[in-house]
């Protein structure tokens, strides 16, 4: 057995975007070594999958409006099965340290005094750019790539600092966007973005349902209309995105509003 896997001790383990090819190969030995597993809603099920069939599965998945298990129950969950001395991973879609509340597991298993380490996952903006053929960064364009969630609770306006975000200079990748599509549209554009500002929208980044559609900020909300509430979804807005995403003959793929389906 591997020395930093010892029982009783916990990992907080990113499953990436979804496509079990995009888990890294310490996740895998991780998930081989486990013996219970608990994984969010997001995981993939070729991720999955590549947990053994002897190894005990728990969901605890989170989604929008659906709850399985608030974080205080899964925090205790997560701490049970450690001081029972169990080797405990904690199976999390992305990166667990982008917009994965691991802040309160760590916190809550260091206060029991139990040994947690984090391995990172590619997080769905990568994945998101790298199926749409972009570039987050680009010199002279792009000099800066800002992540933000578009989460906020029901009946409240997202408080985000929407002059800072509405930097030309900047690519921005807001994550669980598909519903305040047009109210970011609408606050960057009255912030000084300018209305043509290329955007992407990822749906199940790395899955074989994936679609990349692609458009301008001031059609955003059009965009998402065809969106289920139930698919993950990632803005990414900026001149980045259209300035990188050149197709096969070399030409650009972003000039004007299109639908494109990956697999």
């Amino acid at each position: 057995m591997s020395h930093d896997f010892p029982p009783g001790s916990v990992w907080l383990v990113g499953a990436g975007p979804g496509d079990p090819d995009l888990l890294t190969r310490k996740a895998e030995r991780l998930l081989a070594a486990a013996e219970i597993v608990f994984y969010d809603a997001l995981v993939g099920a070729g991720v999955l999958a590549l947990i053994p069939e002897a190894t005990e599965t728990v969901s605890v998945g989170k989604r929008s409006g659906r709850h399985s298990k608030d974080q205080v129950s899964i925090n205790v969950l997560i701490a049970t099965a450690a001081k029972a001395g169990k080797r405990v991973v904690r199976l999390k879609g992305g990166d667990p340290s982008i917009f994965g509340r691991s802040t309160e597991e760590l916190e809550h298993l260091a206060a029991h005094g139990i040994t947690v380490r984090i391995c990172p996952g590619i997080t769905a903006a990568s994945a998101a750019a790298a199926s749409g053929g972009a570039s987050l960064t680009l010199r002279g364009l792009a000099r800066k790539l800002t992540f933000v969630t578009a989460h906020a609770r029901a009946g409240e306006a997202l408080d985000l600092d929407w002059t800072a975000l509405a930097a030309p200079d900047a690519t921005l990748a807001v994550y669980m966007g598909r519903a305040a599509a047009a109210e970011v549209a609408r606050n960057l554009i009255a912030a000084g973005r300018a209305p043509e500002t290329p955007v992407m929208v990822a749906v199940n980044v790395s899955l074989p349902t994936e679609r990349i559609l692609r458009g301008r900020l001031s059609a955003l909300a059009f965009l998402v209309e065809t969106i289920s509430d139930h698919d993950p979804s990632l803005l990414l807005i900026g001149e980045a995105i259209a300035a990188s995403s050149v197709g096969e003959n070399g030409t650009n793929r972003a000039e004007r509003p299109q639908l494109a389906t990956s697999s």
